[in-house]
């Protein structure tokens, strides 16, 4: 696999990603109760949802708020067709390989 084709591959990696953790915001704000959780957890209010929904490092942290409750985390797989460990590796894909403390 030659250089090119890696990073290639990394970015449909992370934009798959992306598209997991969109797709659980979504989720999340289906139902004002999931919401409120998220938002009091994370400290935003509605009106600044959508700009950090633009950080990477917000998309990663929608995914490690799901990891960090098996019920919630297997809720919304099996509500986006996903498996648990699809929701795990798009995590992984958004922290990167350093990864960070969200």
């Amino acid at each position: 696999m030659t250089k090119r084709t890696a990073t290639a591959g990394a970015a449909a990696g992370a934009e798959l990603a992306a598209q997991t953790a969109i797709a659980a915001l979504g989720w999340l704000a289906a139902d004002a109760q999931r919401l409120s959780r998220f938002l009091a957890l994370s400290g935003l209010g509605p009106d600044n949802l959508r700009t950090a929904a633009a950080d990477p490092r917000f998309l990663a942290a929608i995914l490690e708020y799901l990891a960090s409750d098996e019920s919630l985390l297997v809720e919304f797989a099996n509500d986006a067709g996903r498996s648990p460990d699809d929701v795990a590796r798009a995590h992984a894909a958004l922290r990167g390989p350093e990864g960070f403390d969200p």
